[in-house]
């Protein structure tokens, strides 16, 4: 259980810093590290905050 938990937050952490990596250097011409890792931290903090929302509301 704790390693799947492991596995989707870096799954997660990769998808979104490339996506933001990508994003930054197609429209911006540059990237910056410090940019692309916190903008894919806060973005992994808030899909974990929607499944515990999601697992709270499904319980009732």
């Amino acid at each position: 259980m704790i390693l799947r938990e492991l596995l989707i937050i870096i799954a997660a952490f990769a998808a979104f810093a490339s996506a933001v990596a990508a994003y930054s250097f197609a429209f911006h011409g540059a990237v910056s590290v410090k940019e692309v890792l916190s903008t894919a931290f806060a973005a992994v903090i808030g899909l974990y905050a929607g499944r515990y929302l999601e697992r709270r509301l499904a319980r009732g």
